[in-house]
């Protein structure tokens, strides 16, 4: 399954579910096949995000489990085109839906 982002005020964002999954738990949406967030819970979903990613690439700095910070795509790249989308859509006051 595929999550496919949409709204009025940019280009479609598309994640596979494990990665759609996790961006809505942080959010605190529910990742269920069609939603919406609305441009009053935009704030909150942007700083959410921008703190978990602080903190998974603060765990990454001070990582000694032999993984090297960069290994693969972190939060960071996969969250910014989401957040991006979220900060357009709440500056003009529309909403973000997938699923419809």
């Amino acid at each position: 399954m595929l999550y496919k982002f949409k709204s009025k005020d940019a280009g479609d964002v598309i994640m596979l579910e494990a990665n759609g999954r996790k961006v809505l738990e942080i959010i605190g949406k529910d990742p269920s096949p069609k939603g919406i967030i609305l441009p009053e819970q935009m704030p909150a979903a942007i700083a959410a995000l921008q703190a978990a990613i602080a903190h998974e690439e603060a765990h990454d700095a001070n990582a000694e489990d032999g993984v090297v910070p960069g290994d693969g795509l972190g939060l960071r790249q996969r969250a910014v085109p989401f957040i991006d989308m979220l900060q357009r859509n709440l500056k003009a006051g529309h909403e973000v839906v997938w699923g419809v």
